[in-house]
């Protein structure tokens, strides 16, 4: 006959299956590894679990809670991959709360908040969630060489890919499938609208250069650089399940840009830009840098406090590297350079705002991703010049290892929980 549990044994289970939750409501908002065992660790404790371990991946949970001689292993899946930087802060400012409160909270209590945070909407409509990549885009246009065509083609091709991408997520179509259409959409607007500028007479170039810019809001900016702060975390399970996926979603939507690019006869070479004196330059590039930050952190549900603090951060890292990079230093060394000011600035700044410091650090960071040259590997790869698509592939995985380097340091300088192994 099986035994019945007891009341302790009872508890022990709800109070591990709160603390389950709380990491499924992380993992699915985006975080890192590291950031979802310390939120499920400081509630469990809150809630008198003696000790609680855990082990996570991109879309996996397995924790075990123990109380006095009595533990509870469970396991849990999470398929919705995506990012919602409002629960995080939400979730931290709970886990915080909870750690620093005298008196032990109830499974009741914490799970009457959980299921607050859980029913709260997003804080923008798809409609202008949209309009956030538009803006983004547009921005990257700009850094990225372009001029007023191409920001406007940009802004309408992003705002029509990414309402394609929302819509069809929030009805669960597959997401690889779904960053293709998007892409495949992104692209298609742009070259339709230049193309109408074209015959109105208002550009002499049928096909202006920057519609790759256009499908910059599907590069996986959170899981790059969340799965290399893993990895410096030695978590490689999470870190590298994390780039996989990053990789996959970055291969998805290149394939789709190669596609229409092919049938078109296009090619995403670089382009030349419009001629700027060296201030006017440095003006827009500070003014672009703020507002493609700002609108990468509100397509990422932050709040507006939250979005202006990383977009400051990321305008003053991001205007310096571009700098870096005009004097001749190396694209990857001015990356680590303006990694490490952001994991800095972002230490300062994220506790004044009461944020956690992913949420500006990360989309702070995400403007600096080498989503262009990763396409241009991709699109060359495609076409059969392995060359080029090696010294694409190269330079922007260089880059990206710098930026993960970067912020690392800065969190191991800022932060003991880094900077010793437990």
């Amino acid at each position: 006959m099986p035994t019945q549990p007891t009341d302790d044994e009872l508890e022990l289970i709800r109070q591990s299956g709160v603390a389950l939750r709380v990491g499924r409501l992380s993992l699915s908002a985006g975080t890192g590894s590291y950031r979802v065992k310390s939120s499920m660790a400081r509630v469990a404790r809150a809630i008198g679990v003696d000790r609680h371990e855990a082990h996570v991946t991109l879309t996996e949970i397995t924790t075990t809670s123990h109380r006095g001689a009595s533990f509870r292993t469970e396991v849990a899946e999470v398929r919705s991959v995506g990012i919602n930087a409002d629960r995080l802060a939400e979730l931290e400012r709970l886990a915080g709360t909870l750690a620093a409160s005298p008196r032990r909270a109830t499974v009741e209590q914490v799970s009457a908040e959980l299921d607050r945070i859980e029913r709260k909407p997003p804080l923008y409509p798809d409609v202008v969630n949209a309009l956030w990549a538009a803006v983004a885009c547009a921005a990257f246009a700009f850094l990225n060489h372009g001029g007023p065509v191409e920001m406007g083609g940009a802004f309408v091709a992003a705002w029509l890919g990414q309402l394609t991408r929302r819509l069809l997520l929030h009805r669960g179509f597959n997401q690889f499938g779904v960053t293709m259409l998007a892409a495949a959409v992104a692209c298609l607007a742009y070259l339709g609208l230049v193309s109408v500028l074209h015959g109105l007479g208002a550009t002499e170039v049928r096909h202006a250069a920057g519609y790759v810019s256009a499908v910059l809001f599907l590069v996986p900016g959170f899981p790059l650089v969340t799965g290399g702060l893993d990895l410096a975390k030695l978590d490689f399970s999470a870190g590298v399940a994390r780039l996989t996926y990053a990789l996959m979603i970055l291969t998805s939507a290149a394939l789709a840009v190669w596609g229409v690019s092919i049938a078109v006869g296009l090619s995403p070479d670089p382009a030349a830009g419009p001629a700027l004196g060296p201030e006017v330059q440095l003006a827009l590039r500070t003014v672009a840098s703020f507002v493609g930050v700002l609108g990468f952190a509100l397509m990422f549900n932050s709040p507006w406090r939250m979005a202006l603090g990383a977009a400051a951060v990321g305008m003053v890292a991001n205007t310096g590297r571009l700098y870096l990079a005009d004097t001749g230093v190396a694209a990857q060394a001015a990356a680590a350079g303006a990694a490490l000011l952001v994991g800095l600035l972002a230490a300062v700044i994220a506790p004044r705002l009461g944020v956690p410091r992913i949420t500006v650090s990360v989309p702070a960071v995400v403007i600096m991703v080498p989503g262009v040259a990763a396409y241009r590997a991709v699109f060359h790869l495609s076409n059969g010049d392995t060359t080029q698509a090696l010294a694409y592939g190269v330079q922007a995985g260089l880059v990206v290892v710098a930026l993960a380097v970067g912020l690392a340091v800065a969190r191991m300088l800022t932060d003991r929980e880094w900077a010793f192994e437990h």
